[in-house]
């Protein structure tokens, strides 16, 4: 399908919520799922990717019923998994793949894990070698799905991981929790902490120090009740939308702002970004916020390498927001966009080049030039979702707008994105 973006008139203005978090929804239905007891889970969303995890869990016979907003999940413990009768179909989700390769590894049945075209390209070895390093026997097609997974007794590890990814290390302590011994991970950065802050509302004991975190084997997890918050990463494109149209001035209720996926903010701010947090609270041990962003000129800057593991999904927007900026902006270190739905960084550099924007890529720093108002044309998403929504909020500032082609990707994570834009005057 094709939609088209038409350039705003008028600034933006209004107040929404955005989608529950997809990460801490993947967490709360995997730690749900092998707790003992019902967990209850409330603002769910109801994006493919979490859907994705709720189905390979009803492959492995775990109960899961809806009560109007609310996921319930009738949990019996690790032992109660069963081994799927077929293929779990992960879809497009690599946390789902990522995460469940970690917590199969551990059970004692096998299992294959499968995806879309998309999925089959982003690389699972990074996940393969710290769990083979604990004993478990993951096999691929040269390090990619499907992966087959027999499920082994496992040992806890000291391991530093090459990268700063918190699917690996998601995939480590859910292997670690029940593992014999105890398992340590160090990064080079820190990512983000959602998997350790779940667990912990489970019951588990995690201990967390900077780059490192540790976990020892043989804990049991016990149900509860939570709220998922707003996802910062559907936000962030909202955020952006309004930043950069001047005079807008736009409310998003209820997000999540843990403080190891909040660097799109910082680095919003740093653009001279008007953005305050006009309330603040906590759910399930996540810092939440309501935004306020007003619109207004915004400045090129340097975004430096640390930022990456907290902004990782961001990028794409964020390269909108550059273009739409005065003078230059360098995003430090971003290699690790090239692995996800997409090459983002490709996908990003060949689409907005159609709307006159100057993006120079030297290995893995991206430099994009502020160009203004944007010229019209004809885009893809390149079925990457984040690159969709990206391109439409490129849109709005983009003289004659623009045409989106398969557009449709965007309900892996926001499904109502488009209705959300026009609510607030796109």
């Amino acid at each position: 399908m094709t939609i088209k973006v038409e350039q705003v008139s008028r600034p933006l203005g209004g107040e929404l919520e955005v989608p529950g978090d997809k990460s801490i929804g993947h967490r709360a239905v995997i730690m749900g799922s092998v707790a003992r007891g019902e967990t209850r889970i409330d603002n769910m969303s109801a994006g493919a990717d979490n859907s994705s995890t709720v189905a390979a869990f009803r492959r492995m016979g775990v109960q899961f019923r809806r009560e109007a907003g609310t996921l319930c999940i009738e949990g019996g413990g690790w032992d109660a998994l069963q081994a799927p009768p077929e293929v779990i179909d992960c879809g497009n989700s690599g946390t789902t793949m990522r995460l469940l390769t970690g917590l199969l590894a551990g059970r004692p049945f096998d299992t294959r894990l499968d995806g879309d075209d998309s999925l089959r390209t982003r690389p699972m070895k990074r996940v393969i070698d710290p769990l083979t390093r604990m004993g478990a026997e993951v096999t691929g097609q040269d390090g990619r799905a499907p992966l087959e997974i027999r499920g082994k007794a496992l040992r806890g590890i000291e391991y530093v991981s090459p990268v700063a990814s918190a699917q690996v290390k998601s995939a480590v302590l859910l292997a670690g929790l029940q593992a014999r011994g105890e398992t340590c991970l160090e990064e080079p950065y820190r990512s983000r902490d959602h998997t350790e802050i779940m667990a912990r509302g489970f019951g588990a004991s995690i201990e967390s120090a900077g780059r490192k975190v540790v976990v020892k084997g043989g804990q049991e997890l016990s149900g509860t009740r939570l709220r998922v918050p707003g996802d910062i990463s559907s936000a962030a494109f909202l955020a952006v939308a309004a930043a950069t149209i001047p005079g807008s001035d736009v409310s998003i209720l209820s997000v999540g702002c843990n403080p190891t996926r909040s660097g799109v903010i910082e680095v919003l701010r740093a653009m001279g970004a008007d953005i305050e947090m006009t309330r603040t609270w906590d759910e399930a041990g996540e810092p939440v916020a309501d935004f306020r962003v007003r619109g207004g000129v915004l400045q090129g800057t340097e975004v430096q390498p640390e930022l990456a593991p907290r902004t990782i999904d961001e990028y794409p927007v964020l390269f909108v927001a550059a273009a739409l900026a005065e003078g230059p902006t360098l995003f430090r270190d971003v290699g690790e966009l090239r692995f996800k739905e997409s090459d983002r960084i490709a996908a990003m550099h060949l689409e907005l080049s159609k709307m006159g924007v100057k993006m120079e890529v030297r290995g893995d720093d991206v430099t994009v030039e502020g160009a203004g108002e944007l010229e019209s044309a004809s885009v893809e998403s390149h079925g990457d979702h984040r690159v969709a929504m990206a391109l439409a909020v490129a849109g709005l500032s983009t003289r004659g707008g623009i045409a989106l082609s398969n557009e449709e990707c965007v309900k892996v994570s926001f499904p109502g994105f488009f209705e959300s834009l026009g609510k607030i005057g796109g």
